[in-house]
């Protein structure tokens, strides 16, 4: 049986017995802190501004702010749906005040045209709902 990456984390068999049997997730003492990590979604009327900006930008196929918008985006985290290699690009959401690109981005998926939004720097991702 293969376990899931997070489930393993977390002390691996004894998490998935834990979770199965009692309902709960349960580390053991030598389990090493793992971050939470999620796909939530979120409407497209609650992006920050400069979400609207990048979105617009990627439909209209640039020009970009930064090199690195456009590039694939690896998904190394393993967050979003498993697709192949190049499925998904990274865009930069500029954060007023920084002086780096910050730790916002929208990823696109090409087969189905999906956005997901991360302000964290990849450890949560959000699916805009274009439709609210």
């Amino acid at each position: 049986m293969r376990i899931p990456p997070r489930i393993a984390a977390l002390g691996g068999l004894a998490a998935l017995v834990s979770t199965l049997l009692v309902g709960g997730v349960t580390a053991s003492a030598t389990a090493a802190p793992t971050a939470v990590t999620a796909v939530g979604s979120i409407c497209y009327s609650k992006l920050p501004a400069q979400a609207y900006t990048t979105l617009r930008l990627i439909a209209a196929g640039g020009p970009f702010p930064y090199a690195q918008d456009g590039g694939v985006f690896q998904n190394r985290e393993g967050i979003l749906p498993s697709q192949s290699s190049s499925y998904y690009h990274e865009y930069t959401v500029v954060t007023p005040g920084s002086s780096t690109r910050g730790a916002r981005r929208i990823v696109t998926g090409q087969k189905s045209k999906e956005d997901y939004y991360t302000a964290d720097h990849y450890a949560s991702f959000s699916l805009v709902n274009h439709n609210c």
